[in-house]
């Protein structure tokens, strides 16, 4: 009856009718089509920014991962999962570089957890550093606070030479048992991440011993001077090193500068190293890569030989670790590289460092990258063809874009490059572009802004897929480092012809070269050449008395 509301029992028992279902079915259907078809496209939609993100271009991973290794084989650590924007280059970085071409060791990960539990345990602001600070200004070297022992790391040259210091003092950290704790001038505020979660590296302010102008190589502190004046003897070490007589001083300063003299005698013996053990402050200076040196001293080659089953990864695998850059430095690297290097197909990143005291003439050194680029077909050769445009294929192909990095504190290189390859056609059909991030003139090792353009360059070189340097430079060492890469290292010029006979030369090894060799003059040795008696040290292709690792 109409107007009568039938009851739920009712309409369960009501037959439904063929051709209503039917209809349902045919208007629902297009419906229907439209969700099915669109879903994939939808989740494409949501999920493309991140797809980018991870394509093979710009990760880390190894190729069809899908996705980058961001704690790098098990060198970061998972606790700082927790704070991405704190520091952003440590979450992204590895997105850009290449795989690394060195496994890391699992005895490696295991020394840097062990390490960084034994930093939050005795680094600043926890009670075993009060404690350890108190005595070293009471002037008492006892071991009353938790065993407890540190390096303090005072910088000295340009970035370049401060970050291989670093890395060698926080490898000779892990093999001593001691918490490295970095001095921080004005210049290097920022300028990276703390590497340690849950800790920091920084020496604090109120430390009394930073003032690195008190500290030389023959101040009174120093260990060598300390052993010439007779303070510390060998004869003092006993057995594992107990000490039969009182140390002279609370703490003893390493003095390691490579610019002004060989590394020094009585710093690489294992002797000496034992006298060393007892101290629980050192105070350490250097502007060197002496992690080479280190190589050298028997009672540790056991523990890097297990770290560093290759040798030619030390500072691939420790610079990585302890190197994020601060998120301003961090943007730079980010606005630039998605700017300018993201969409070529391939990237050639050339670094020019001309020192001041030994100028090598701008054509002759823009002629020498020239023919190391042509000889190596890095760079292709420019025709009398006028440029064509970028969007435009050649012979019905698409161009292989390359795009050239000139990483340099002068604009010339830049300009030249840029000029050759802007208004000529290359041979190849190549479209090449050149790009310079900045051009300070000169350094400025105290300026903050500098030193975030420095840090950004390396970065950059880092991520190109090959790199040419120039030799005896620690901005480049750096650079092709971090990056695992094998160089096209421009050899040091020959002053008598005013050219080098070799324009440039692919070393063996990725690793950064010792400019200055320590002596091995120790007791029932002869000073001799590593190299004759070491199997994985080679001397440098661009420093000729160098050492540097090899596999």
């Amino acid at each position: 009856m109409e107007g009568v509301i039938d009851s739920p029992d009712a309409e369960k028992r009501r037959p439904r009718r063929p051709g209503t279902i039917t209809a349902v079915f045919l208007v629902a259907l297009p419906l229907l089509l439209v969700v099915f078809l669109f879903r994939d496209i939808a989740a494409d939609a949501l999920l493309w920014p991140e797809l980018k993100q991870q394509s093979p271009r710009s990760n880390a991973s190894s190729p069809g991962s899908g996705k980058h290794d961001r704690l790098l084989g098990g060198l970061l650590s998972p606790d700082f999962d927790d704070e991405p924007a704190a520091c952003r280059s440590r979450h992204e970085s590895s997105r850009r570089w290449k795989p690394s071409p060195f496994p890391v060791s699992p005895y490696l990960v295991r020394k840097l957890r062990q390490y960084e539990a034994n930093h939050r345990r005795c680094g600043p602001g926890t009670a075993r550093y009060r404690e350890a600070a108190a005595q070293l200004e009471s002037g008492r070297n006892a071991d009353e606070h938790g065993g407890c022992r540190y390096v303090v790391w005072l910088p000295i040259q340009g970035l370049g030479n401060r970050m291989l210091s670093l890395v060698s003092t926080f490898l000779y950290a892990l093999l001593t048992g001691r918490v490295v704790l970095v001095h921080q001038p004005p210049g290097m505020e920022a300028l990276f991440c703390e590497p340690f979660p849950g800790t920091s590296w920084l020496l604090p302010p109120d430390f009394p011993y930073k003032d690195g102008s008190r500290f030389w190589s023959g101040c009174k502190e120093n260990y060598v001077t300390m052993l010439e004046n007779n303070l510390v003897r060998y004869e003092d070490d006993v057995s594992g090193g107990n000490a039969s007589t009182p140390l002279p001083a609370a703490y003893v300063y390493l003095h390691l500068e490579n610019m002004k003299l060989r590394l020094q005698n009585h710093t690489f013996c294992d002797e000496d190293h034992r006298v060393l053990d007892r101290f629980n402050w050192i105070l350490l200076r250097s502007d060197s890569y002496f992690a080479v040196a280190l190589f050298l001293v028997p009672r540790y080659r056991d523990e890097l030989n297990r770290m560093f089953p290759s040798k030619g990864s030390v500072f691939h695998h420790l610079g990585r670790y302890l190197f994020h850059p601060g998120n301003r430095p961090w943007g730079i690297i980010q606005r630039f590289f998605d700017g300018y290097l993201a969409g070529a197909d391939d990237r050639l990143g050339v670094q020019v460092r001309i020192v001041p005291y030994q100028a090598v003439p701008f054509e002759v050194m823009f002629e020498q990258i020239l023919r190391c680029t042509r000889e190596h077909d890095l760079l292709p050769q420019v025709t009398d063809e006028p440029a064509a445009p970028a969007g435009v294929p050649t012979n019905g192909t698409a161009k292989v874009k390359k795009a050239v990095l000139v990483v340099s504190l002068k604009p010339e290189y830049y300009d030249k490059l840029h000029g050759m390859y802007y208004g000529n056609a290359t041979a190849t059909g190549e479209v090449v572009t050149v790009h310079q991030p900045s051009h300070d003139e000169d350094q400025h090792t105290e300026a903050r802004a500098h030193n975030e353009r420095a840090l950004a360059e390396m970065y950059l070189l880092s991520y190109c897929d090959r790199v040419v340097t120039t030799g005896w430079s620690t901005f480049g060492y750096v650079a092709h480092a971090l990056a695992g890469l094998r160089p096209w290292v421009l050899i040091p010029l020959d002053w008598s012809k005013m050219r080098a006979d070799v324009a440039c030369v692919r070393p063996e090894s990725v690793e950064p070269c010792l400019h200055s060799p320590p002596s091995l003059v120790c007791r029932r040795q002869q000073d001799l050449d590593p190299v004759a008696h070491v199997p994985f040290l080679r001397h440098c292709e661009d420093v000729g008395a160098g050492l540097k690792l090899f596999d």
